[in-house]
């Protein structure tokens, strides 16, 4: 099984940013303790700030990976184009939020990406990736 995680903007500064609200790992100290739980699944990993990188890696893998797991950042409650995107390809993409959004600024509560995506996942700190991976996982 071939699974990409993309994480959007300003996501290459946990552990750095607002530890209060992110942690203070790292997502490049936590991948690896996520591939060595699935050592039979294939994890890819891509992070930018640009939207229209996350868009053009979508695409470039939307059709054979068997799964994305994203965490568009900010990008989740303005962007139009990632929700267009992932209506496009064929690979289940499942909405994951390291924060309960929901408990945060009122311009967090709305997703302009949750109605395209396979499912949502939010508020377990970095573990809601694994919990996004098992879904994918499930639905095997």
């Amino acid at each position: 099984m071939k699974i990409l995680i993309i994480n959007g903007p300003n996501l290459n500064l946990l552990g750095k940013r607002e530890p209060g609200i992110y942690g203070s790992n790292s997502f490049e100290s936590y991948l690896p303790t996520l591939k060595a739980q699935y050592p039979d699944v294939e994890i890819a990993y891509f992070q930018s700030n640009i939207e229209g990188e996350l868009i053009n890696k979508m695409q470039e893998v939307g059709f054979s990976a068997d799964g994305i797991i994203l965490n568009a950042g900010a990008y989740t409650h303005t962007s139009v184009a990632l929700h267009d995107c992932i209506r496009s390809i064929t690979a289940p993409v499942i909405e994951v939020h390291i924060s309960n959004v929901h408990q945060r600024e009122e311009f967090r509560h709305h997703s302009m990406i949750s109605a395209a995506c396979k499912g949502v996942i939010c508020g377990f700190g970095l573990d809601s990736y694994r919990l996004a991976l098992e879904g994918l996982l499930g639905q095997r």
